[in-house]
């Protein structure tokens, strides 16, 4: 016999897949405004109108749900940029993302900084298993930056390393979020993204030119 969220199989009906999304959905966001330690169990399930039983059906714990927010919100931030990854080979599509995130930026009035390296911060020094989940995403969104800076460089237009050169952009990003959330103004994020990719710029020649 078969229980009202799970099948025969094992894997959630459509029903408890919702359910449990809900609960994730109500868990990141609380931990994106108050943070992982201040967000708790009682509150996720308050938030997500679910009771304490449903919670511990789906997550065995708030170490479980954690690993799943962190998942949740990866998925989100790249999702977000998703549009913008594919055309990130050339300098246009670059600065096109960069003007993307700023905005983003204005839109939220600057607050909340990045998802991921929120709760990476809180993570890194007392939850190893997280710490790494966090990092897992983070490699996700160094893949993205450097596909495109990967295609520029196979085209002859980039001569710097690529796996440098990303991890750079990600990095000059995260400082950026990072001061734009505590100074709530976009200008930190504005000139790390244009530094790093001036940067960049400095390393690229355009196809078709010769050297003497």
């Amino acid at each position: 016999m078969t229980t009202s969220t799970q099948s025969s199989s094992g894997r959630l009906t459509r029903k408890g897949e919702a359910t449990r999304q809900r609960i994730v959905a109500a868990a990141a966001q609380l931990i994106y405004e108050r943070g992982v330690t201040e967000a708790t169990l009682e509150d996720v399930r308050a938030a997500a109108g679910v009771s304490g039983s449903q919670i511990y059906h789906y997550f065995a714990d708030k170490q479980a749900l954690l690993l799943a927010v962190i998942e949740y919100q990866t998925e989100a931030v790249l999702g977000l940029q998703e549009p913008l990854f594919g055309r990130m080979d050339s300098m246009e599509g670059l600065r096109r993302w960069r003007d993307a995130l700023v905005e983003y930026q204005r839109r939220m009035q600057c607050r909340g900084g990045c998802p991921i390296g929120s709760i990476g911060g809180e993570v890194a020094e007392n939850n190893p298993e997280a710490r790494l989940a966090v990092a897992s995403g983070f490699l996700r969104w160094e893949a993205a930056i450097r596909a495109g800076l990967s295609a520029m460089h196979a085209r002859g237009e980039l001569d710097g390393d690529p796996e440098d050169l990303a991890l750079a952009v990600l990095a000059a990003l995260q400082g950026g979020l990072l001061l734009t959330q505590i100074q709530r103004e976009t200008r930190p994020l504005e000139i790390a993204l244009d530094a790093i990719l001036d940067h960049v710029e400095s390393r690229t020649r355009r196809a078709g030119t010769t050297e003497d």
